[in-house]
């Protein structure tokens, strides 16, 4: 590895307004604001929008799509271009 050209990685917070959760990982980003961790130390925090803790995906609050009636009026609309070919 070249030196001096790679990030500085530290442990960082990322907090998710949204769901009041926060999580301690390792991250090149950095930030003036900092936090006191339940280890004691302070560490960098980097506020969020969305994260794992509410996203929808992960929650299982994501819409189900209606693929059933999406498919049957495909059929419809293209079922009489079907029959001419």
């Amino acid at each position: 590895m070249k030196p001096r050209i790679h990030p500085v990685s530290r442990p960082v917070v990322f907090r998710d307004r949204a769901a009041g959760a926060a999580f301690l990982t390792s991250s090149t980003a950095d930030s003036a604001e900092r936090v006191q961790w339940e280890d004691g130390n302070s560490y960098p925090v980097i506020d969020v929008e969305i994260s794992s803790a509410s996203h929808p995906f992960y929650t299982g609050n994501a819409r189900v799509m209606d693929t059933a009636g999406r498919i049957e009026r495909f059929e419809r609309r293209y079922a009489s271009a079907a029959s001419r070919g």
